[in-house]
């Protein structure tokens, strides 16, 4: 049985700025749930979130079937809930691992990239261009998520 939440206990949630699910304490609690929660990882402070931004809630168009999908959600082992992550990052780990510091362009808004490219960010580490959007915009690949990065603005 689980232990019930409370004010100073520990819940797993998304983490806006890890964006993983990861454990959480809690700041504060609404009608039995946790409202303001710290991530034990970064220590940021946030509202609270079951899970990752466009995944499947409890109830949401599976026909009443609640059951199945709060087993998914949160009766499975953490890794189970996060493979979806860890694909992402095997792909990135097979584009990006064993590439020569050269390889790496250094990303600016004003450089121009092509589908390949891999490039070094600031803050976002190394990436890989995965597709060119548009004359303005391209896509990349980073370790924690796939962004769109502006290019060729002067």
């Amino acid at each position: 049985m689980p232990k019930p939440l409370r004010v100073a206990g520990e819940v797993d949630g998304w983490c806006t700025r890890c964006r993983l699910v990861l454990n959480h304490r809690i700041v504060s609690m609404k009608s039995g749930k946790p409202h303001q929660v710290e991530c034990l990882t970064c220590r940021s402070q946030h509202l609270w979130r079951p899970g990752a931004p466009g995944e499947k809630r409890a109830g949401a168009g599976n026909g009443g079937d609640e059951k199945a999908s709060t087993s998914a959600a949160k009766g499975a082992p953490r890794a189970a809930r996060v493979s979806g992550a860890t694909k992402h990052v095997q792909l990135w780990e097979k584009a990006t691992l064993g590439r020569a510091v050269g390889e790496f362009k250094a990303y600016s808004v004003g450089a121009n990239f092509r589908e390949g490219d891999l490039l070094r960010h600031k803050k976002f580490g190394d990436g890989l261009v995965t597709r060119v959007i548009d004359a303005s915009k391209v896509e990349v690949l980073f370790r924690d998520e796939v962004r769109t990065l502006a290019q060729g603005m002067t």
